[in-house]
């Protein structure tokens, strides 16, 4: 089975317990290193039999097991854009009596253990291409929508995550993708779990058209323009309103209410835009009078998450909102069990008060307005303070002799071994994935990284004391490990012969410099001054002082924004009103 297995880099690394950057070193380091048998240049493949032999050669303790041997023998048995196709068929041979060439997997692991790591690892190998909802937020879509003993639905299904280990007693899925389709199939067949998987298009090939389900869960595809406007006009789904050609989002909710009984639960990720845009305020101010939208509750770092309940007849229309901003998950469940015992208490908003010209929902919104504006203004209080307390240990300077310091270059100090430097490409997919990413926007505003990526060789790191640079002007010293976004610089310092915050404000002044005229800035040839270590770290101290009232200014001047902000709403929608 294993004469053609083939594993990327990131395979080897994991196979030795060591980070990517091993493997790139063993690759430059060692000539025998095995050459690549496939992949591409920036993604290469290599033996996985040559690779164990080096490994073993090399003193390097390597135990593949079977089942790792099975994926990669799977990765390496075809073209990489069927790999879902082949982890397919391996369900289907799991499935059978004989388990096929994945017999010895099958008796040593267990079928369905076998298959949920081909799942694994076929997930990792397709991050980029694979939309799947993760395993925590679909455990608490289906917890929230109570499918106990019932039936579960869930028209845009993908691998099956939402279906798999519930308490349900039946399942249904929809899923567009047929291979996406058939790996869900076996992984409820694997489990013995009754129900049916459908392919097609949910919202124009229904597979389940006329049957109700006792919940619902759905996590579809955002800003789909090509849903079906112009053929589905007329649907009878749209009982709130026909959604606009661009909220697609709201046709799948009316999808997923439509298939739900009377009294059933529907829990659905939106894209947290289709809390507020214009074009959709119609159907959100129906949903909400009907009493079919109960919650918007936006998840950390990502969608908001919709519950609504199809109104059985008789039903009393309700009279609050849950709109929330969640910081944990694990927090969802008892805030949502409360609102349930209480409608009226913790972060709940009259309907009434959003029945107006936008219907906005966003729960960040909601936040703002429910804080009124005395919070904020004594916040402001607060940030005036501590901007006083800044402004006062101004970067202690002086007059300078008119006779200018000895110039080198940026290029001179990287042929010296002074520095090295490195760009990020144009583009890197980002959205998913375990590393951090330092992105223009994170390095402008001095925070943390906001974005996430995940492994490939290509990949420019950064290290605390690095000098990062934008083409827009900042530059500053960082204190986090991450990957280097797209279009920045970075520079790595002997700090024993340079002085890493110096670097920075020299790279800051001549871009500067450059922005105020014509030209472009050069990295290799810029201007730095030929100065003593001990000069260049009290260069470098006023430089960091320099930042650190930027960064009070610039934080101080968006709160003072909102402060305005909030006191002209607050005083016309009655949450604020003038002293007596």
């Amino acid at each position: 089975m294993d004469q053609d297995a083939t594993v990327s880099a990131g395979d080897i690394a994991r196979l030795v317990d060591v980070g990517r950057a091993a493997v790139s070193n063993w690759r430059r380091r060692h000539e025998d290193f095995p050459t690549p048998v496939g992949g591409t240049a920036s993604s290469p493949l290599f033996s996985l039999n040559e690779v164990e032999d080096w490994l073993r050669r090399n003193g390097k303790r390597v135990d593949v097991s079977p089942v790792e041997r099975a994926w990669q023998w799977l990765r390496g048995a075809g073209d990489d854009l069927c790999l879902g196709d082949r982890v397919a068929e391996a369900g289907a041979a799991l499935r059978s009596e004989d388990g096929g060439a994945l017999a010895s997997l099958a008796a040593e692991r267990g079928p369905l253990a076998a298959f949920e790591f081909l799942c694994e690892r076929y997930l990792e190998a397709h991050s980029r291409q694979l939309d799947a909802t993760p395993a925590d937020v679909a455990a608490l879509l289906v917890r929230l929508t109570e499918p106990d003993g019932g039936t579960l639905y869930d028209p845009a299904c993908g691998l099956g995550t939402t279906l798999v280990d519930t308490p349900a007693a039946r399942v249904l899925g929809q899923e567009i993708d047929e291979t996406s389709a058939t790996i869900a199939e076996h992984r409820l067949r694997l489990r013995s779990q009754p129900g049916d998987i459908h392919v097609g298009d949910a919202l124009r090939q229904d597979g389940f058209a006329g049957e109700l389900a006792d919940a619902v869960v759905c996590d579809p595809p955002f800003t789909e323009r090509a849903w079906g406007y112009d053929e589905l006009a007329g649907d009878p789904r749209w009982e709130y309103g026909l959604p606009p050609r661009g909220e697609s989002e709201l046709a799948w909710v009316q999808h997923c209410l439509s298939h739900a009984k009377p009294g059933g639960l529907v829990a659905i990720l939106m894209p947290s835009a289709a809390a507020s845009r214009r074009p959709g305020r119609r159907i959100r101010a129906n949903l909400l009078r009907a009493g079919a939208l109960r919650a918007v509750l936006t998840l950390p770092g990502g969608p908001d998450l919709w519950v609504l309940r199809r109104p059985e007849p008789g039903d009393r229309t309700p009279s609050h909102v849950l709109l929330a901003e969640v910081d944990e998950l694990s927090t969802v469940d008892g805030l949502w069990a409360a609102f349930r015992t209480d409608p009226t208490d913790g972060p709940s908003v009259p309907i009434v008060d959003v029945l107006d010209e936008d219907v906005d929902l966003s729960p960040a919104v909601q936040t703002l307005r429910r804080s009124g504006g005395e919070d904020t203004h004594l916040a402001f209080v607060e940030a005036l303070a501590a901007l006083r307390k800044t402004v006062l240990p101004t970067p202690e300077v002086e007059k300078a002799s008119q006779q200018a310091p000895p110039m080198t270059t940026i290029g001179e100090l990287a042929k010296g071994g002074l520095l090295t430097m490195k760009h990020a490409g144009a583009k890197l997919t980002t959205g998913t994935g375990e590393l951090p990413v330092l992105t223009a926007d994170d390095l402008a505003a001095g925070v943390e990284p906001s974005e996430r990526t995940t492994p490939d060789p290509d990949l420019v790191e950064v290290e605390p004391g690095d000098v990062v640079a934008s083409p827009m002007g900042t530059a500053r010293v960082v204190g986090c490990r991450a990957v280097l976004g797209p279009y920045l610089a970075v520079y790595r310092v002997d700090p024993k012969r340079l002085d890493p915050h110096f670097l920075a404000g020299v790279l800051r002044a001549a871009a500067s410099r450059a922005h105020q005229g014509s030209s472009r800035v050069d990295a290799r040839r810029t201007q730095v001054p030929r100065l003593p270590l001990a000069e260049q770290q009290a260069y470098g101290k006023a430089f960091r002082q320099l930042g650190v009232l930027e960064d009070a200014l610039r934080e101080t001047a968006a709160l003072g924004e909102s402060v305005i902000r909030l006191g002209f709403g607050g005083l016309m929608d009655g949450h604020l009103r003038p002293r007596s």
